[in-house]
């Protein structure tokens, strides 16, 4: 039988704080000097706490890109037509997105989920097609400048959906997961999101998305302003926020942080849209963010006051703006990196090597 999402929220206990105390001990023994690897070993430490063991893993990777299309394009806030959603859906399962080159590099499986997507994307003669899970909750949001995006039962579903499709591919084997985004129009709900979680201005958090010029910068700003105007969204309630200004995919993203959590594997989120889901999830579980590693910086303005509100220093900043668990694919590579450190690197003793005097 499927959890609720309150007893979800229930099952996820805390970091293991002894076993991250044990990894600084080992850290300190390495031959090297001390933290000579810099943040490498904060990651290596922080896996050590999610795993419970100082011998930590990551060898089997997943990104699962969560994919849902929203109302709120009638507003003109995308400089892409809604019709590219289920297109890049197919790409991705042909293997031809930023996603599937920068996640073969990170030997990371690529899973799409459909929770909202408005187009039925025909799989069939695609060679990946086994990849694609269907959840649609609804399809495609409602415009949340005119009303709510979804009821409050769509919302709560939506991060179930995210929840159970994360738990499966834990079940079977994998490691670590990246979240991943797609829907055109997806940074609009998810500056919304932000504005009201991180309680920063519209200006502050409202960038151009993919790419919209000025006039469709302030058509952006003014749709999220009248839309929490209009629906007075509860920062104090996560589910309220989602169902408010929210979307599909971005409470599936939630859903998947809280997994990573309640199975006590890291979970690494991607950019704007997989952090404004990490700000749902964090309004409903603090905690879960203790299992969550922020992939990179998004040159979306508003993603560094979310990550500040969140308490996460991104992995890499290298100006990437794509989505679709991009940024989690390369930030793989890094933690992968800190787990060898933990479990390849000699300490002075096993080495025989003279440590520090003094």
């Amino acid at each position: 039988m499927a959890l609720t999402l309150g007893e979800i929220v229930a099952g996820i206990k805390p970091l293991d704080e002894k076993a991250v105390a044990d990894a600084g001990a080992h850290t300190a023994q390495l031959v090297m000097p001390p933290r000579a690897l810099g943040r490498l070993h904060d990651i290596g430490e922080r896996l050590c706490g999610i795993q419970g063991t100082i011998t930590p893993a990551v060898r089997a990777k997943a990104v699962l890109v969560m994919a849902g299309d929203h109302g709120i394009v009638e507003e003109g806030v995308s400089a892409f037509p809604q019709a590219v959603t289920g297109a890049m859906i197919a790409t991705f399962l042909a293997g031809g997105a930023g996603i599937n080159a920068l996640a073969s590099q990170a030997d990371a499986e690529v899973w799409v989920a459909d929770v909202g997507a408005v187009a039925d994307v025909e799989a069939a003669a695609l060679k990946n097609r086994d990849r694609l899970l269907v959840r649609k909750v609804g399809r495609g949001t409602r415009n949340f400048a005119r009303g709510p995006a979804m009821t409050r039962e769509q919302a709560a579903s939506a991060i179930v959906t995210g929840f159970e499709l994360a738990s499966g591919l834990i079940r079977n084997g994998a490691d670590i997961l990246g979240t991943g985004d797609m829907g055109i129009g997806n940074t609009t709900p998810s500056a919304a999101i932000g504005a009201v979680l991180t309680d920063r201005s519209i200006e502050e958090m409202v960038g151009r998305g993919t790419g919209v010029d000025d006039a469709g910068l302030a058509r952006k700003r003014d749709a999220i302003r009248r839309g929490i105007e209009l629906n007075r969204p509860d920062a104090a309630d996560g589910i309220d926020v989602l169902a408010k200004v929210g979307g599909f995919e971005i409470g599936g993203i939630a859903g998947i942080v809280l997994a990573g959590a309640f199975h006590r594997r890291p979970v690494v989120v991607d950019g704007f849209i997989s952090t404004a889901g990490a700000l749902i999830a964090q309004a409903l579980c603090p905690r879960a963010i203790e299992f969550v590693f922020s992939g990179h910086c998004s040159e979306e303005p508003g993603h560094r006051h979310m990550l500040r509100h969140l308490g996460l220093q991104p992995i890499l900043d290298l100006g990437l703006r794509l989505g679709e668990g991009t940024g989690a694919a390369l930030a793989m590579l890094v933690i992968d990196a800190a787990a060898r450190v933990m479990t390849e690197v000699m300490t002075f003793a096993e080495a025989q090597v003279p440590g520090k005097e003094g």
